[in-house]
């Protein structure tokens, strides 16, 4: 059952919008590194080229939307108070960015002293961020207890790990370490817990909210959000330890990886089933956002599969391309387009005087201009799904779709922050000559 919203608690509408803002800039970023380094970007999933693309897009692009959407659902959804809110979106916020381009510029260029630079800003922005979060989950009197709520918890905590183990990564390039580390290992648990624990965990939570809400389907069955967000935390786990036990590929692992794909297969099934039988039959950009995002996750689990039958290495960069920018991407770029107008006609609705109307939600961002920019992004997907396969023919063309794609999307937000400013200024205007 979903949970009333307590509006009145959501915080400034600066704290979570530098973030959006931000988002689609790093994804136009490594549109334009994928444009300059071509093939060589997808020849290898360890080549310096490939792993900064990587971090543009889950540092840059998921982690910064995340942030920015945990930091207006927790007081929204939840009643938890982010302590000192503004200030904690804002030095999590340059922190992060700063981090990530770091990163991005050490593992291009392996250099161990902007690997120590990165882990400084990104440690203290990730570590401030749980901090926080912690916080207020503790000091909140009656927490709201729901599925959202219960997931998100999970996810912070899937992120928890996520920092250690590329904290740890971070500082074998930094520091020589007196023990060998088993790099592969570790970067394989890193990814693990990145994407299916911190992105795909939180994706479950706020689709658990915002699916029935915004797509007006029925909620999801109380089994599924009762057990699925937990049940994939423990698979996950276990799939760590027996890969930690092993250190390399044993049936044990094979099937508890099974698992957790059949979690997220029964995720994706379950939500494109709703969205099927929504109460509005005519889909918006959003709709189609969700789909494609869902298609996507079924796609990867065909590609998982595909890789256990044999020996395809190259399959390695389909499937995390799919899961990236096909399942995460797809669905954070989808929900900006609810988010940011929301968020928009929200705050003015409250800064306007007697006599005055804020702008409606439809009219910040047209669903027509939203459904355009979908057609550009799932041309994107394709293209760059196709890259990994044949990086010769299609790298180009793909890095210049989602150039297009990216850009379009941070075209489309930052002008409803210029309607949202010149509303307000106007607002504010007529209300001093009166």
């Amino acid at each position: 059952m979903e949970r009333v919203l307590a509006f009145e608690q959501a915080p400034s509408l600066t704290g979570p919008l530098r973030f959006f803002l931000s988002a689609p800039l790093f994804a136009f970023a490594a549109a334009i590194l994928l444009l300059w380094q071509g093939p060589e970007a997808l020849a290898s999933r360890w080549s310096p080229a490939t792993l900064a693309l990587t971090h543009l897009l889950t540092l840059g692009f998921l982690a910064s939307s995340m942030i920015g959407a945990l930091i207006q659902i927790l007081p929204v959804v939840a009643g938890v108070s982010i302590p000192k809110a503004h200030t904690t979106a804002v030095g999590v916020h340059l922190l992060l960015v700063s981090g990530t381009a770091l990163l991005v510029a050490a593992f291009w260029h392996t250099q161990p002293g902007l690997f120590k630079l990165a882990l400084i800003c990104l440690g203290t922005a990730f570590v401030w961020l749980l901090l926080a979060c912690a916080i207020g989950l503790w000091q909140a009197r009656r927490p709201a207890s729901n599925a959202t709520v219960n997931t998100i918890t999970m996810a912070l905590a899937a992120l928890t790990v996520t920092v250690i183990l590329g904290a740890t990564l971070a500082s074998a390039f930094a520091w020589p370490l007196p023990l060998s580390l088993p790099l592969l290992l570790l970067t394989d648990l890193h990814a693990a817990w990145g994407l299916l624990g911190w992105v795909g965990l939180l994706v479950i939570g706020v689709a658990f909210q915002v699916v029935p809400m915004f797509q007006v389907t029925s909620v999801y069955p109380g089994h599924i959000t009762r057990w699925l967000a937990a049940s994939l935390l423990g698979l996950l786990l276990l799939w760590s330890i027996a890969a930690i036990v092993f250190q390399r590929s044993h049936w044990s692992t094979t099937i508890l990886a099974a698992l957790v794909l059949s979690g997220y297969l029964v995720f994706a099934l379950t939500t494109l089933y709703l969205l099927w039988h929504r109460k509005r039959p005519k889909p918006d950009a959003t709709t189609w956002f969700w789909r494609a995002s869902m298609g996507s996750l079924l796609a990867s689990g065909a590609i998982w599969l595909l890789q256990q039958s044999g020996n395809y290495p190259q399959l390695s960069l389909t499937l995390g391309m799919l899961f990236i920018v096909g399942f995460g991407y797809s669905v954070i770029n989808g929900m900006l387009y609810k988010i940011v107008p929301f968020l928009v006609w929200y705050h003015l609705q409250h800064s306007m005087r007697k006599g005055q109307r804020a702008p409606s939600v439809r009219d910040v961002i047209p669903d027509s201009i939203a459904v355009r920019q979908f057609a550009a992004h799932l041309i994107a997907l394709l293209l760059l799904v196709g890259a990994t396969l044949w990086p010769a023919g299609l790298t180009h063309v793909a890095a210049l779709a989602l150039a297009v794609s990216s850009g379009w999307l941070w075209l489309n937000l930052f002008q409803a922050t210029r309607l949202y400013l010149r509303v307000k200024r106007n607002a504010e205007s007529s209300l001093v000559v009166a």
